[in-house]
């Protein structure tokens, strides 16, 4: 195993896992109400928070595969997470100030 494979714990691996569950799920109601509602800002917050758990999961897909098969080291993986978390959360604010 190479020195710059990282194993996360767990209790980590269990947050990251609920964290998609309950992104998903907010993801889908959220979307499901603009659905019924036509507003913008509601398609904005799911966008948003679609984003924030995009970043989460292409975070933990990243660090696995990435750092299996060509070792890329673990900030990649942080980088992208916090970026697409970013970008979510620049989408929710917007959501949260547009008029409809």
């Amino acid at each position: 195993m190479s020195p710059h494979t990282h194993i996360l714990p767990p209790t980590a691996i269990a947050f990251k896992t609920l964290t998609l569950i309950l992104g998903g799920l907010i993801t889908y109601f959220s979307y499901r109400a603009y659905r019924r509602t036509q507003a913008p800002s509601l398609r904005a917050f799911a966008i948003g928070f679609g984003l924030v758990t995009a970043g989460s999961l292409l975070a933990g897909v990243s660090n696995l595969l990435l750092n299996q098969f060509i070792e890329v080291p673990i900030y990649v993986s942080l980088t992208i997470e916090s970026g697409l978390t970013m970008a979510g959360f620049g989408v929710i604010v917007y959501s949260l100030y547009t008029q409809e």
